[in-house]
């Protein structure tokens, strides 16, 4: 048995016929109803978690849901979960889980570029295919998974990279785990590597026991300087994620502020403002990510800024040590 949870986003949308623009409308049996052939791939049970559209989704919202998962998973008769996404913040919501939540079953995100009332609304195609996906022997110990535009990707890679188009979710720099190929699910390469500490079979598994909301995200541009920084520490911030440039890279006066908050005690992890490739102390000059390793920053390997995010976010419901939340953003890194 495959279990759905319904958290909202334009699949379960409609267009409004005064305003003409998409609100939400549909709960989760208004969905399956209009999604023929379900009942021949799977048996499901359905839960409506939420109703909300993907930029309403908060990191606490993410939290429930991975318990509520979580809850599904440890039945015997589940095989699997469907969670049904805002496209918006889907790849945020799909790493969560997937570093928040310890089990060899399939997690699958979908979601839906067209809403109901339009002739090109992919939700029904999308979600008959991330149940094929749950059902799949081979999806297994896989992490969390997205279906989208019969592709299967990987959360650790996956990307919203265009506004509207049906194919916008992409894993730019290796592609697809897979494909779903007239219903059949076919995969074409292996999964991220599963670092220990989510591995449920390691005696260094970590289980989380809740998440730290107050992480920013910073990014780097020409000529900038330390004033976003400055105001994030002084606001109450408990970590930092810099989108860097190139390797891992950020202007000189950037790398002041990053000093005052590793100074304070907070950890700072650096990304790459760049859509592919990983962060490396490759250069020595000012703020160079040599330096930037020098005073005490973590890389995040070839995790994007969001991911990176909410990888942070889970380390400090962990552990507020440094040298713990080091270890954990270190698993991130050998991929890279």
């Amino acid at each position: 048995m495959i279990g759905i949870l319904f958290t909202g986003g334009t699949i379960s949308m409609q267009l409004d016929a005064r305003t003409g623009s998409a609100i939400p409308a549909l709960g989760s049996n208004d969905i399956l109803a209009l999604v023929p052939g379900m009942d021949t791939i799977a048996a499901v049970e359905v839960e409506d978690v939420a109703r909300l559209p993907g930029p309403h989704v908060t990191p606490e919202h993410m939290w429930r849901l991975a318990q509520r998962t979580a809850a599904w998973l440890e039945r015997a008769e589940v095989d699997g979960i469907v969670v049904t996404h805002g496209t918006d913040t889907l790849e945020e919501t799909a790493y969560f889980l997937d570093v928040a939540l310890i089990s060899p079953k399939p997690v699958v995100l979908v979601g839906a570029m067209r809403t109901v009332s339009e002739p090109s609304w992919d939700g029904p195609l999308n979600l008959l295919n991330a149940v094929r996906v749950a059902t799949a022997s081979a999806s297994r110990r896989r992490g969390v998974l997205v279906a989208m535009n019969e592709q299967i990707l990987a959360a650790a890679e996956v990307q919203k990279v265009h506004t509207e188009a049906a194919s916008s979710f992409q894993a730019r720099e290796f592609g697809p785990l897979g494909v779903v190929d007239a219903g059949d699910v076919l995969y074409t390469r292996s999964s991220p590597q599963l670092s220990a500490w989510r591995d449920p079979r390691s005696e260094a598994c970590l289980r989380v026991r809740g998440i730290e909301t107050r992480v920013d995200l910073v990014k780097a541009v020409a000529g900038g300087d330390a004033r976003f920084i400055d105001c994030s520490l002084a606001s109450g911030a408990r970590g930092l994620v810099v989108e860097a440039m190139g390797r891992g890279n950020v202007p000189p006066p950037m790398q002041a502020g990053i000093e005052r908050v590793i100074a304070a005690g907070l950890p700072v992890v650096i990304t790459s403002r760049c859509g592919a490739g990983s962060v490396r102390e490759r250069y020595g000059y000012e703020g160079g990510g040599h330096e930037l390793r020098e005073m005490g920053a973590m890389f995040a390997g070839r995790l994007s800024g969001l991911k990176a995010r909410m990888r942070l976010m889970i380390a400090l419901g962990y552990s507020s040590d440094l040298h713990d939340i080091s270890q954990i953003f270190e698993s991130a890194e050998q991929r890279g």
